[in-house]
């Protein structure tokens, strides 16, 4: 195969506040770079050493030129980044403010990557791909809707592994229950699910009383949530499920076995990229073969690294990295 991995969904140009621990209102200047959660993993397992392509849109701005040298140089394959006269590219601003707070400010209004299309899709090199990660977000809104519904059927029919990040962004769904109804239809598709427990209960529960919002479940909706996922996996619908459950580590869960793989202690820095790290390994492991409680050990490990970095694009570490920082901690 000539590629390893087609990543769809959004991205944006970040701006992080260089100012660590300042309010958003005084910080003084931001770092650039690119962001949008399956475009991280993009990047993050480029950096690890897979030959990744990006399937996003961008406008005909200058920030989109910003997007596509950043993506070039970060080893990104480009040539599925779709360009969308008249459109504008995704903005997101990020502050710092460890441990607990990172106020985010997304501007996607009218964002070029929801108007992803069939016909774009049709141009991806699925037929030259060992696996998709599709963003649960990219069934939000637009024709990036119809578009990820096709990438998910062809590569299902071609027998490639199908990873899906929930990626659940409450702002860009029309309705608390959007969520849940459309991705419920597309997970025939997937064969790894990957989420928080929130994002997985927004998933499953027929009538959340919220989606999202980054607010801990209440015990009676963990213990529901429980139910459900296994359903979901006795039902046959997705192979596996891994659960991101933060400082804990993460929890893989199949017809067979469910096991918490542990996380590996740090200071944290900040947070945001953690999970799309933790994907990039987990995807990269399972890519070389690796079994489950390696790959999620790994994973955890390049959630743990980003979380001591500031930014995110920037912090997503190479395979050396990695295995240093291993190392360090005890090993997998």
């Amino acid at each position: 195969m000539t590629y390893d991995l087609v990543t769809v969904g959004r991205v944006n140009m970040d701006l992080f506040a260089q100012d660590i621990g300042a309010d958003f209102a005084d910080v003084t200047g931001f770092d650039a770079a690119v962001g949008g959660s399956p475009t991280n993993v993009a990047m993050g397992t480029s950096r690890l050493g897979l030959s990744s392509v990006a399937f996003t849109g961008v406008g005909d701005d200058i920030v989109g030129d910003f997007v596509l040298r950043y993506l070039a140089d970060t080893g990104v394959v480009t040539n599925c980044v779709v360009r969308k006269p008249g459109k504008r590219t995704s903005l997101a601003l990020v502050g710092v403010q460890p441990p607990s707070r990172f106020p985010l400010t997304l501007n996607r209004d009218d964002p070029a990557d929801i108007y992803l299309t069939i016909d774009d899709a049709k141009g991806l090199p699925l037929a030259e791909t060992r696996a998709v990660l599709l963003s649960g977000n990219a069934f939000s809104r637009g024709t990036c809707a119809d578009a990820s519904r096709f990438v998910a059927e062809e590569a299902g029919h071609r027998g490639l592994t199908v990873f899906m990040d929930l990626d659940l962004r409450s702002t860009d769904w029309s309705h608390p229950q959007a969520f849940g109804l459309t991705l419920r239809a597309v997970l025939p598709y997937v064969d790894v699910l990957i989420g928080t427990e929130e994002e997985f209960f927004a998933l499953l529960a027929r009538e959340p009383e919220r989606v999202g919002g980054g607010a801990d479940l209440s015990e009676t909706d963990r213990n529901a949530l429980e139910g459900l996922i296994d359903d979901l996996i006795s039902g046959g619908s997705v192979e596996t499920i891994i659960v991101k459950r933060g400082a804990r580590g993460s929890e893989v869960i199949t017809a067979d076995s469910r096991a918490l793989v542990p996380g590996f202690p740090v200071d944290v820095v900040n947070t945001v990229g953690a999970g799309d790290a933790f994907a990039s390994g987990l995807i990269w492991s399972r890519l070389q073969g690796w079994d489950w409680h390696q790959s999620c050990r790994f994973g955890n490990a390049c959630g743990a690294i980003v979380v001591t970095r500031h930014g995110c694009a920037v912090a997503l570490p190479t395979y050396e990295e990695v295995l240093g920082f291993a190392d360090q901690k005890g090993g997998f």
